[in-house]
């Protein structure tokens, strides 16, 4: 029997309460997008992706590209496939990944187009802050 207390406690810790008479409850978009989100966030991740948008690779090119151990890329490769953006197919000795999803290269191309509008605003500033302090002079 779950008490009110009970039922708050377990939503902090971000579960769904169960038990007879609780509605089952899927989680909302913004919560699965902000997994969604997490899965990206880390930069070996988005190496894979990024060389995966470009064609099929076998592990043994992506250890060449990304220059990491292979036990770094294993563990990065089976988070990516968890959440089924790659999938792994077996050629003789050889495991090649692929995307499974087109869509993934198209958001990468999104957030590059985001950080060069970002990078570039900032780049302005730093030269609009650079020329209103006079030279040889730190700014206060």
């Amino acid at each position: 029997m779950h008490t009110a207390g009970t039922a708050t406690a377990t939503r902090r810790r971000g579960q769904l309460p169960r038990g007879p008479g609780v509605r089952t409850v899927s989680a909302p978009l913004y919560q699965l997008k902000a997994e969604f989100f997490k899965t990206l966030g880390h930069p070996v991740r988005i190496r894979v992706l990024e060389l995966l948008s470009l064609r099929e690779h076998a592990v043994g090119e992506m250890l060449t590209e990304i220059g990491i151990e292979p036990a770094h890329l294993s563990q990065q490769l089976a988070v990516l496939r968890r959440s089924n953006l790659v999938v792994a197919r077996r050629e003789g000795s050889g495991v090649y990944y692929s995307l499974t999803d087109p869509q993934v290269a198209e958001l990468l191309l999104v957030a590059r187009s985001i950080l060069s509008g970002v990078l570039t605003g900032q780049a302005e500033l730093l030269a609009d802050l650079r020329a209103a302090t006079p030279e040889g002079k730190p700014p206060s």
